[in-house]
């Protein structure tokens, strides 16, 4: 399929970036060019926030109202919900994960924006106590200021509709930068929320795009006129975004991946267990910040669920993206693919077998998912964001040492506990040290619409989640008469 031009939304108006980064864009499967990564200059960039600091200062968009903003997060909603299927390819054609996961992931797309809307009209910005005097106390969540949006290459469209739905939905001008290494879902996106926004008399800047790399990143996190940031990500730029916002105090949210444990206890059904490693280690082609990062397995049947494990990676149908027939697709770039075959060196040198059975195409960036068996904990503490896991092993009178195994790295993301005894299962996952912990299950989307998805350590700081990341775009103010004055006054 032909990708559409990538392009920058600054103030109401479309344009082509005036500059381009030393990053040749390729199709993952096939390897055909398809041109440089385009960045905004630096006069875009002070263009959109004073657009955004415009905005916020008359209160032309918050001033709207909580029931007319949600009247439009939903009429964005049934305009991307058309979309979908081409969100959805033009994700797999940039990041090879094969379109019948694209195209279920894309329905978070349409849903971000209406359940945005459902939230604050709910009462996620607003809501009364009642004081000991009898009085009414009003508590608002007011938009701090512009928001700045910064999403990964992996599932950039569901992530970039999450994060400007919660900030528009809060009332703060929204600025979006997508990854330079996969702009195409994310500009077709914001075409769309552009021609509702323009349609529905929102004031230019309310929402703005802006593409490159970690320049423009840093240009828009360390102004001041940025009052909140939303990133998904790495751990390193996860750091220097944090610094920056620090520097300024700028509310902060990140969600940084993690090195999620998958425990299998010794009463789980063999298939099942292997089915949900298999279904972890090759979602999103195991680019995803909930994927598998170590198999925590029973002695007594290491060997029979690493078989089938073997046997359900050598079924899997592998090649290109596009096909709603495939189930694993390419890495998103050839630089990625090479940290990946890196990162399974450092385990192999540190004591690790790697065990792989899938059969690969000759073309394309594809690496065969991976087991590695022998590693020491500590030599496999951080995730490779990819389809690459390590495999540990623990007594199986000993469910302790499962859990240590499980919450023996920094991170803090999720964890899955896999067992017959359900009620015993989950006395193992409340001691997993994880934001989110699912027990017989591993699909992408969480447990619930409604409950916070945290990240615990190196995984990041603050909560997202339906209401959760609205807030973060928000400061609290509590107003009410009081009635009463202090002791010492005449």
């Amino acid at each position: 399929m032909e990708v559409p031009a990538v392009e920058q939304l600054v103030d109401g108006l479309w344009s082509t970036p005036a500059e381009s980064l030393q990053i040749t864009l390729s199709d993952p499967y096939t390897g055909e060019a398809l041109g440089a990564a385009p960045a905004s200059d630096d006069a875009s960039v002070e263009a959109a926030l004073a657009a955004a600091q415009r905005v916020h200062a008359d209160n032309s968009w918050n001033g709207l109202g909580i029931e007319r903003r949600a009247e439009i997060l939903d009429a964005i909603g049934v305009a991307l919900g058309e979309q979908v299927p081409y969100l959805a390819a033009l994700e797999s054609k940039a990041t090879g994960v094969p379109v019948a996961q694209t195209s279920i992931v894309g329905v978070i797309v349409p849903g971000a924006f209406h359940l945005a809307a459902q939230a604050i009209r709910s009462g996620a910005l607003y809501s009364e106590e009642t004081s000991q005097a009898g009085q009414t106390v009003e508590v608002h969540h007011f938009p701090l200021g512009p928001s700045v949006n910064l999403v990964p290459w992996n599932a950039p469209a569901p992530m970039a509709a999450h994060k400007v739905a919660s900030s528009l939905a809060a009332g703060a001008p929204a600025i979006l930068k997508p990854s330079e290494y996969a702009p195409w879902g994310t500009t077709a996106l914001a075409r769309v929320i552009d021609r509702v926004l323009t349609e529905q008399g929102a004031p230019a800047g309310t929402f703005q795009l802006l593409q490159g790399g970690a320049k423009v990143g840093g240009a828009l996190v360390n102004d001041l006129r940025t009052r909140s940031v939303s990133f998904t990500g790495g751990l390193q730029a996860g750091r220097a975004i944090a610094a920056a916002c620090a520097a300024n105090f700028t509310k902060l949210q990140l969600e940084l991946g993690g090195n999620n444990p998958l425990v299998i206890l010794p009463d789980a059904d063999v298939d099942t267990a292997a089915r949900s490693a298999t279904d972890l280690l090759t979602t999103l082609n195991g680019q995803w910040c909930r994927a598998l990062g170590r198999l925590v397995l029973p002695e007594g049947k290491s060997d029979a669920v690493l078989e089938r494990i073997s046997e359900r990676l050598s079924e899997l149908k592998v090649g290109d993206p596009l096909d709603p027939a495939t189930e694993f697709g390419p890495m998103v770039h050839p630089g990625h693919l090479a940290q990946l075959k890196a990162g399974i060196e450092e385990r192999v040198a540190a004591g690790g077998t790697p065990h792989a059975s899938t059969p690969l195409p000759q073309q394309g960036n594809f690496l065969a998912p991976t087991l590695i068996t022998g590693v020491p904990s500590e030599a496999a503490q951080h995730e490779l964001f990819g389809p690459v896991a390590t495999v540990h092993t623990y007594d199986d009178a000993d469910t302790s040492a499962a859990v240590a195994l499980a919450n023996g790295t920094p991170f803090g993301l999720e964890g899955y506990v896999i067992g017959t005894d359900a009620a015993s299962a989950l006395d193992v996952a409340r001691q997993v040290r994880a934001g989110e912990v699912k027990v017989n299950g591993s699909t992408i989307m969480s447990l619930h619409l409604d409950t916070p998805r945290p990240a615990w350590g190196l995984s990041g700081m603050g909560e997202e989640g339906t209401v959760e990341t609205i807030r973060i775009y928000t400061g609290a103010q509590v107003v009410g008469v009081e009635g009463g004055f202090a002791l010492h006054l005449r």
